[in-house]
Formats: structure tokens, C-alpha cells, sequence
């Protein structure tokens, strides 16, 4: 008990001592946990009442409460502050634990008690008739309906997939470390002062002062094809972004992404789906790749005929300049932005000084205020893994406690890539209450001031509202609590508060210059407004790429050899005609959200939550974007429920009717 991950949390908040913590203590906490959790499945088994929902699925419930007390922290480290030890520890730790839920997931004994309850159809009220279900197909998929030595062989997919992910995703995070375009102050030209300073700032943290340094995060990587007159280190920085993982070194990720895509299949296989495609998408509101499917192509005519549209318009400014040379696909951003100054007169880099981020976070906070009633409090001197993290009081009106908001937002050598929400304790009010303790995590340009673009503000806002529904969930049972609801389903709040970002109120209560405190100017709201579609064929195309691309490498029925897996992403962009000068967002080497991440079969969520977002704020729009009753319904039905009901009842519970797709396209200009 002198481990701290052990003992008693003795902060006003039970916070982990993360000042206390060490590599070393992982290990043997997690080993405690495993026997703990194995303990409490075997006084369920051995239970010698008959099963019922008290004594079999609300026991399972409470089980392994140490493990779902320190793993949060573990993976909370592991991808927002790791270092050699605990990518060390991953290795080890990430498939054991997969391995330790796959073998109680798989018990014969305790599927036998679940499906007894199951089958007896106990009169339960709602939510607890969606755990049941929840637990009993949980159980199934994960192969507890098969003999022993299919169920077993299904448990050695789960560890050595594990494995394999988790090596995938440190790849992606060695490989990015590794590359650096470190310039001199004479290339440049074209990048302006916020971009140089921010470039500059990267350099000195990394032990290169006075030159400037550019890395292939997002946040590093698109302002610098946006603005750099130099074409020859446009062209290098892209290649090295598009092919991270991709460079037969030892962080090469080609063989793994064919070796998850085929235990995977194997792995479908045997639980009786023709592909993991199939498999993932029976638990998803889209329910099978075919409808997955008949959406993207939907969206993907209108989106690659306006894509082609703006590149010819991009090609002519090439011309116009005595350019004697085709588009690439690293000069898309870079005449894009001069088209954009051009046709809108907008100057995003002006703009970009009304958005310096604790106004951003504030005006996020005031967003929630004026729909939701709800305050946040900054906690001063509040010890966390990091000195950029800040922590948060969030109360409702009354001043009761919701929870506490976490942010963690700018980029280093120790997170991984991209921006995400995560609970360190998620609500629930079975068993002990717990309010919940919700991270956003970003990788933002750490400079002083920390001016965002308009992408960043959309991803602050968007990953707040992930936030929000984790904060405001109000469920019994923590399975269910807060974002844990089908994965088409979980984009929706998120995707929702993007909306309000760009509103022409909400612009004027929180878009201040940075040095005047000047509101921004309406002018500039004007061509925010009118940007809003600006270049999305561009954007819906490559997003649309690697949604196609999940599901081609996701729908193969067979295992691949490592030769196949090298020309399944070629063919799969050549299946759909993508334009040369256009990637997918994601390429197979670097593409974490499947490979590592929660999305196999499943980044088509985006879109498909997207139709939800854009018909729900209609709603708003028309109602006012701060209706409180409008706002009170979709708190009340999506936000408290979690995944407490059948998320499209829950959706006709807020609308009244089913989503139309016609904001969407109207909202991307594909109409």
C-alpha cells in the first residue's frame, strides 16, 4: 500500500498524486488489480443463488473497481506525457490487460449466468434493460458463445491485436519525433510573424535556438504549406507528413497495418461475421457497411466534382502568378490561401489575432453557461503530470458540483498526435456516486500568446463538447455514463458545439484582439460566414478517402501477405477515383484512429454523425442557437443519457422526427 496508485487519493478531489507516481509503480498496481477483478468474477460464479440482474450483471457492474480506478491513469500518461519507460511498460501492460478482459468476457460459467438473466427477461426498467443487453452482446462478441478452443483462440487474437496496436501507435509517435525541418531564418519567406515565432519557440524547446523548427503535427504542418514560398520544403514537408511510419526503418508501420487488418478478419471469422466490418458495424446505428457505404457514396459525387472545381480554380492562380508547373498535392494549401485572400479579401492570419486560446476556452465556458446554466472555476496550484494542464470546477447554477474539466493543450515530443477526450473517472451514481473528471487534450503551438487558427478554435470547441457529454451525463451505471454510446453516435455532441464557435454572437463575446481587446471586427464575421464553405470540396474528399479506406481495409474476408497490404491503399483510392493532388486524411502507416484506436470500421462516424449535428442546430437556428428549451431537450435526452437508451430514440426524443441530410450537404456547399 505505499504504492500511491494504491493508496488513498488525499487531494479535495481524490486526484491521483501524479507528483508521486513512477514508471515502476504501474506494474504491481496492475497486478493487484487483475487479482482483484478475478476475485470478485469468482464470488459471482460461485454464487449459489440463482442468477438475477442484483446478484449477476449489477455484480459485474461493481467488479475490478482498482483497475478501473489506475488504468484511466495509465493511458492518460501513456499518450499525453510518456517517455521510454512507460512506452516500455505499454508493450507489456496494454495487451495483459487485454488479455485479463478477454478471459472474463469468455468464461463459459459467468456467460451462462448473464444469458440465464437475459432469457428470463426480468422486469427492469429501461437503462437497466440497456445494460443487460449491453453485457449479454458484449459477452457474445467477444466469443463467449463459442467452444473452449475457439474462445481461447479468439482470447490470443485480443492479446497479439494488443500488441500489435499498441506497437503501431508508438511507431506513429517515434517516426513523427523523428523527422524535424529545421530552417534558417532566410527560407522563410512567405510564413508570417506568428508562424515564425511559433516555429521559433519549437526550435528552442528542442535545444536549436535561433533557428526554426517544423514537425508533421497538424498544427505545425498546415500553416506551413498554407504560406511558405518555398516549394521545394512544401514538397519535403509533405512528403515526410504523408509518409510517416512509411519509411522502412524500425518504425515502419506497412507489415502491421496488414497484420491487424488480418488477425482482425480471422478474428470475425470466428465470432461468425463475414468481415470485421460486418462485426463492427452490427453494434453501430449504420448497422452494416453497405448502408455505411451508400452514404459516403452520397456525398463523394458532389464533393470530388467540387474538389475538381477548385483545382482548376487553383491551377488558374498558378498561371495568373507565370507558374509553369501542375498543382502537387503540396501546393494545394498554399494557393488555396491565396484564392481565399483573393475571392474573400479574408486574411486568416489577421483573423488568427482574435483568437488567442484562453479566450477561445472562455468563450467555449460561455457557450455552456448560456445553454446549459453551467459555470467553470479554474483550480489555482492544482498539481497534475504537466505543468500546460489546468483544471476546472464545473457547477451548475445552484452552484452543486458536476465535475471537474481537465485541459492539456499544447504540443510536445511526448504526446502523441491529434486531439481527444478522455475520462479519468466517468459519472455514476450506482454503487459509490462519482462525478466525473473529463481531459481535453490538443496538440496546439505552445507560443505566448497562443494565437489558434480557425481549424484549431473548430477543435477546441469540437473536443469540448465531447467534454460536455461526459460531464453532464446523469446515468446509474457507469458502463453506459457519458460518452459511452455507439461510436456513430458519440460525434454528435461534439460535432454540435462546432456551430457555435463560428456563430456571429458567440464571435463577439469571446473573439478579442489579443493586444487592443478589441472585438472582432463584423467584417471579419462577415467572411467567417462566408468562408464557411470555402475549399470543403477539398476537405469532404480526403475525409471521405480514408473513410473508403477504413472500410476497404476493414472488408477483407481473408488475411493479406505484407505485398497485398502495399497496394491495398492504391487500389482502394483508385476504386474511387481520388484525385492524384489529393491524399486521404489518414494514410494506412499513420492512420491511428483504425489502427490503434477506437475506429476500425468506424471513421465514417464523423459524417454520419455529422448529419445528426447539422439537423439538430437547425433546430436551434430555428428556435434561437440559445433556446433554453431547445437547449434544456438536448441536454435532457442526449447529453444526461449516455448510452442509457437506443441512440436514434434518443435523437427522435430531442427532434420529434429522423434526421434529414440536407443541412449536411448544405452545410459543406455540396447541394
Amino acid at each position: 500500500m505505499d504504492n500511491p496508485l494504491l493508496s488513498e487519493w488525499q487531494s479535495s478531489h481524490q486526484l491521483p498524486p501524479f507528483e508521486s507516481i513512477s514508471p515502476e509503480h504501474f506494474k504491481p498496481a496492475f497486478e493487484f488489480g487483475f487479482k482483484e477483478h478475478n476475485q470478485d468474477i469468482e464470488k459471482i460464479v460461485n454464487n449459489p443463488e440463482s442468477p438475477n440482474f442484483q446478484n449477476t450483471i449489477e455484480s459485474l457492474e461493481l467488479a475490478g473497481e482498482t483497475l478501473k480506478r489506475i488504468s484511466p491513469v495509465f493511458y492518460i500518461l501513456t499518450a499525453a506525457n510518456t517517455n521510454d519507460e512507460l512506452i516500455t511498460l505499454q508493450s507489456e501492460l496494454i495487451p495483459r490487460h487485454t488479455s485479463h478482459n478477454s478471459a472474463i468476457n469468455t468464461r463459459a460459467d459467468l456467460f451462462n449466468r448473464v444469458k440465464t438473466v437475459f432469457e428470463a427477461k426480468p422486469s427492469i426498467n429501461l437503462e437497466q434493460t440497456q445494460l443487460l443487453q449491453k453485457t449479454y452482446k458484449d459477452m457474445l462478441r467477444a466469443g463467449a458463445g463459442l467452444s473452449n478452443a475457439d474462445a481461447n483462440l479468439v482470447n490470443m487474437l485480443d492479446t497479439k491485436l494488443a500488441t500489435l496496436q499498441t506497437q503501431y501507435s508508438q511507431n506513429v509517435l517515434q517516426d513523427s519525433n523523428n523527422f524535424e525541418l529545421i530552417i534558417e531564418k532566410e527560407d522563410l519567406d512567405g510564413l508570417p510573424k506568428s508562424v515564425r515565432e511559433n516555429a521559433s519557440t519549437e526550435a528552442e524547446s528542442r535545444g536549436y535556438a535561433g533557428k526554426f523548427l517544423f514537425t508533421i503535427s497538424r498544427s505545425s504542418f498546415t500553416p506551413f504549406l498554407q504560406y511558405s514560398n518555398r516549394r521545394d520544403l512544401r514538397e519535403r514537408l509533405w512528403n515526410a507528413y504523408t509518409h510517416c511510419a512509411n519509411n522502412n526503418n524500425e518504425f515502419d508501420n506497412k507489415n502491421l497495418a496488414g497484420n491487424i487488418a488480418s488477425l482482425r478478419a480471422e478474428r470475425a471469422k470466428l465470432l461468425g461475421y463475414a468481415s470485421h466490418a460486418e462485426y463492427m458495424l452490427d453494434d453501430r446505428m449504420a448497422e452494416t457497411p453497405s448502408n455505411v457505404k451508400k452514404l459516403l457514396d452520397q456525398l463523394w459525387v458532389p464533393a470530388k466534382k467540387k474538389a475538381e472545381k477548385e483545382l482548376s480554380t487553383l491551377q488558374d492562380c498558378v498561371q495568373d502568378e507565370g507558374g509553369n508547373f501542375n498543382i502537387a498535392a503540396w501546393d494545394w494549401w498554399y494557393y488555396t490561401e491565396k484564392v481565399r485572400q483573393q475571392e474573400f479579401d479574408f486574411d486568416a492570419e489577421k483573423v488568427k489575432s482574435y483568437f488567442e486560446l484562453s479566450r477561445v476556452r472562455q468563450g467555449a465556458f460561455d457557450v455552456a453557461t448560456k445553454l446549459f446554466g453551467i459555470t467553470f472555476k479554474k483550480i489555482e496550484n492544482q498539481a497534475c503530470y504537466h505543468e500546460d494542464v489546468e483544471t476546472f470546477e464545473v457547477r451548475e447554477a445552484d452552484e452543486s458540483l458536476i465535475g471537474l474539466f481537465i485541459t492539456d493543450y499544447f504540443m510536445r515530443p511526448s504526446k502523441r498526435s491529434g486531439a481527444w477526450m478522455n475520462a479519468l473517472r466517468s459519472q455514476k451514481s450506482f454503487g459509490t456516486v462519482q462525478y466525473p473528471v473529463v481531459f481535453n487534450t490538443c496538440n496546439f503551438p505552445k507560443a505566448s500568446p497562443a494565437l489558434l487558427g480557425m481549424e484549431e478554435v473548430t477543435t477546441l470547441f469540437h473536443e469540448f463538447g465531447h467534454a460536455l457529454h461526459g460531464l453532464l451525463s446523469r446515468v446509474t451505471y457507469e458502463s453506459l455514463s457519458g460518452t459511452s454510446v455507439k461510436r456513430d453516435f458519440v460525434e454528435l455532441p461534439s460535432q454540435i458545439m462546432e456551430h457555435w464557435a463560428v456563430e456571429p454572437i458567440v464571435l463577439k463575446q469571446y473573439a478579442k484582439h489579443y493586444l487592443s481587446n478589441e472585438v472582432i471586427p463584423d467584417e471579419y464575421i462577415d467572411k467567417i460566414q462566408e468562408t464557411q464553405t470555402f475549399n470543403q470540396g477539398f476537405k469532404t474528399s480526403e475525409y471521405l478517402a480514408a473513410s473508403y479506406l477504413d472500410l476497404d481495409w476493414h472488408g477483407l474476408e481473408d488475411s493479406v501477405d505484407n505485398q497485398d497490404t502495399r497496394n491495398l491503399e492504391k487500389e482502394s483510392m483508385a476504386s474511387i477515383s481520388l484525385l492524384k493532388e489529393i491524399a486521404p486524411r489518414y494514410r494506412s502507416t499513420y492512420f491511428q484512429h483504425i489502427f490503434s484506436g477506437g475506429y476500425s470500421a468506424g471513421y465514417y462516424s464523423y459524417v454520419w454523425a455529422e448529419v445528426l449535428d447539422a439537423d439538430a442546430y437547425e433546430e436551434f437556428k430555428k428556435r434561437g442557437v440559445f433556446d433554453q428549451d431547445t437547449a434544456a431537450s438536448f441536454r435532457t435526452h442526449i447529453l444526461e443519457k449516455g448510452g442509457s437508451a437506443d441512440p436514434m430514440d434518443l435523437y427522435r426524443s430531442f427532434k420529434g422526427s429522423d434526421p434529414d441530410v440536407k443541412p449536411l450537404m448544405a452545410a459543406r456547399g455540396l447541394l
